[in-house]
């Protein structure tokens, strides 16, 4: 609330500070993104296999309640917002014109293309929700097997040996606040980007007001969505926009380039896989190289941002499963439908700026990342049915993952949360939609999609440091065997 205020107060003097503050987070940090965030994914790969994970999670005889499609599709439309609808199309242009310089790749080539997709799947599937899947699984263990508390700080049991630690537990709650808001934030100015860019495609409409407005619908509709509770408005948007994600995945796979889209998927997967080592620890191996800190610094910091915060959602969800359940749903299951998205959007993308003269990163310089899906609609079939339907997916996709982490924010800003008493009083998550949305529309206003990069990096550095060290708990629960308890 203060940067806030200081915000409003002196914006030119609070985007000059924002952006030191971001400069030095990229030049001194970025080799603990890329080392943390690397532990993680191995850690998860390594508990795939491990005994901890025929442990269910609420004990031996928890019964789920969600179906797994349910649970599929919550976790799904609450994890990843408006991303990989707004950096789908845009980010693959963006390295295809300028690769990292380490990688000798010459600009706008066919080879520059085929490793854009390989930095798609890199950043959109399954280092990102190893980041979630971490302090997720740890908080589910904490709550309903330790009857802890609903607080972050519940997550480091294993290394906690008092557990009547309130200042602790304030702290480590106050700080992922401060750094979900700067994530939602930043989702949420990619979400306005999108929509407005959409709106001014398919109506030729502008104004100053127009991002405003779409921000009030937007804050406003999550919160009547938060407010209803887990059991209504959440599962009900995340059945429907999980419905609408296939329809137009499938659709794009059937009338636009399908064979291109195709022999992008398989050449990134070679990119990828062969490339994973280095480019999991790329900011150590090339420190000097600006691409890093734009681009995977940027993305671990997103995801980092609302880590924390999501994790609190994610484990109340899975109670009655075990922990390799749950990773088969929050780690394997929405990696693979992020890599089929990328392929089939970032294909796309990719095919026509390479063999068409559409002009895409043109029109990405000119009007901005939220114009290049538009243009593309134009080039297939049903563009006035896709693209409106497009809109509405953008919009849902926001208040879906913005409604669980509201409902989790307000819970850690309560007291008396519990398995059989979860939602938080109405007024503080409105608190929280309002403080969201004017964060959003500032930022966007003063640095567009810079003021978008630098809320990610503000808000993830914190999370790194709390999610590392809860990754270190875990590997003490395993090693020391402790694990056994929790069943």
């Amino acid at each position: 609330m203060v940067a806030l205020i200081f915000s409003i107060a002196d914006s030119d003097k609070f985007l000059d500070t924002t952006a030191r503050i971001n400069n030095f987070i990229l030049n001194n940090f970025g080799w603990l993104f890329s080392a943390g965030t690397t532990l993680m994914l191995l850690t998860c790969l390594f508990i795939c296999f491990h005994p901890i994970g025929k442990i269910k999670i609420g004990g031996a005889h928890a019964q789920p309640f969600l179906t797994k499609w349910r649970w599929f599709s919550i976790v799904l439309c609450t994890t990843i917002a408006t991303g990989i609808i707004f950096w789908g199309t845009a980010e693959p242009l963006y390295h295809l014109a300028d690769p990292p310089s380490f990688s000798g790749v010459e600009a706008g080539s066919a080879k520059a293309a085929n490793d854009a997709m390989g930095y798609l799947f890199l950043h959109w599937t399954f280092i990102p929700y190893a980041i979630y899947c971490l302090p997720a699984v740890m908080f589910a263990l904490a709550f309903y097997n330790q009857q802890k508390s609903f607080s972050l700080h519940s997550t480091l049991f294993p290394l906690l040996r008092n557990q009547q630690q309130p200042f602790l537990a304030s702290f480590i709650d106050g700080i992922c606040l401060y750094a979900l808001v700067a994530g939602m934030a930043a989702s949420l100015g990619a979400g306005i980007l999108t929509l407005s860019g959409g709106i001014r495609n398919l109506t030729g409409y502008e104004s100053q007001w127009l991002q405003l407005v779409i921000t009030c619908l937007i804050v406003g509709s999550f919160i009547l969505s938060a407010v209803s509770g887990l059991m209504k408005g959440i599962r009900i948007l995340s059945d429907i926009n999980a419905r609408i994600f296939t329809v137009l995945a499938l659709f794009i796979l059937f009338f636009g380039p399908t064979l291109a889209i195709v022999e992008y998927a398989a050449s990134g997967l070679q990119v990828f896989f062969t490339t994973l080592p280095e480019m999991s620890l790329v900011s150590i191996l090339h420190p000097e190289d600006p691409w890093p800190k734009s681009w995977t610094t940027f993305s671990w910091s997103n995801w980092l941002a609302w880590a924390p915060i999501t994790a609190l959602f994610l484990g109340r969800l899975s109670y009655g499963y075990t922990v390799k359940q749950f990773l088969i749903f929050n780690w394997i299951l929405p990696s693979l439908f992020g890599m089929l998205w990328m392929s089939i959007f970032g294909g796309m993308t990719l095919d026509f700026e390479l063999t068409s003269k559409l002009g895409l990163g043109d029109l990405l310089q000119e009007q901005g990342p939220e114009s290049v899906i538009y243009r593309i609609f134009e080039e297939l079939p049903l563009r006035y049915i896709i693209a409106p339907l497009f809109l509405v997916t953008a919009f849902l996709s926001y208040v879906t993952a913005a409604d669980s982490n509201t409902e989790a924010m307000g819970g850690i800003s309560s007291t008396g949360i519990s398995p059989d008493s979860p939602t938080p009083p109405t007024i503080i998550k409105v608190i929280w939609g309002i403080t969201i949305g004017a964060v959003a529309f500032i930022m966007i206003n003063m640095a567009g999609i810079d003021g978008i990069k630098m809320l990610s990096n503000l808000g993830g550095l914190p999370s790194l440091f709390l999610i590392v060290v809860i990754n270190i708990g875990l590997l003490y629960l395993i090693i020391s065997k402790k694990y056994k308890s929790l069943s």
